[in-house]
């Protein structure tokens, strides 16, 4: 039985929304991997990734990760990039579900376009370069990020659909496989 559910995808797929309340409605635990970095080590992930770099807070990201995937009955939001490393995806993959919320670049966009907590984005966020430009580099990681995640166990589209709606089609996708 799989005792672990990973939500995986790219920034604004809404993992971290739909996560807590898909582990409520299937009364299971809820950790969203970025929030649990940033009570660890008492700094938001844009302060570590300013300060320490990406590497540094990579190397960070799969201690903590190694450390959850010892949960039982729990269901994880993953960072965007955690599922894009070798390393990450071999804990990933034991004794879990993989679930892929898949976004397009166009709805990344609009969800990220006023946000100002996303490290990879801090230039694109803060008016600096135009739409064109921000969504160029959202294709472009998008492109380098989805080997990774389609190795997951099941994708769900997350656009235009409400939150309630895609948790719903996932809870019902999970009880067939756990129960």
């Amino acid at each position: 039985m799989k005792k672990l559910i990973y939500l995986t995808g790219f920034m604004g797929s809404g993992k971290s929304a739909i996560g807590p309340i898909l582990s409520n409605t299937i009364g299971w635990e809820f950790f969203d991997l970025d929030r649990v970095i940033e009570t660890r080590f008492n700094k938001r992930v844009t302060e570590i990734f300013e300060n320490n770099g990406e590497a540094y807070f990579r190397e960070q990201e799969t201690g903590i990760l190694s450390e959850l995937a010892l949960k039982d009955n729990a269901v994880i939001s993953l960072g965007g990039g955690t599922i894009a490393s070798e390393v990450n995806l071999q804990i990933l993959k034991k004794n879990s579900l993989i679930i892929y919320l898949k976004t397009s670049p166009e709805v990344v966009y609009e969800r990220l376009k006023n946000k100002r907590d996303r490290p990879i984005f801090k230039n694109e966020t803060s008016g600096e370069v135009s739409r064109k430009q921000f969504l160029e580099k959202i294709k472009k990681l998008m492109e380098n990020r989805v080997i990774y995640y389609e190795q997951a166990d099941v994708t769900f589209s997350t656009d235009h659909k409400s939150i309630g709606l895609t948790v719903d089609e996932i809870a019902k996708y999970v009880y067939k496989e756990i129960r």
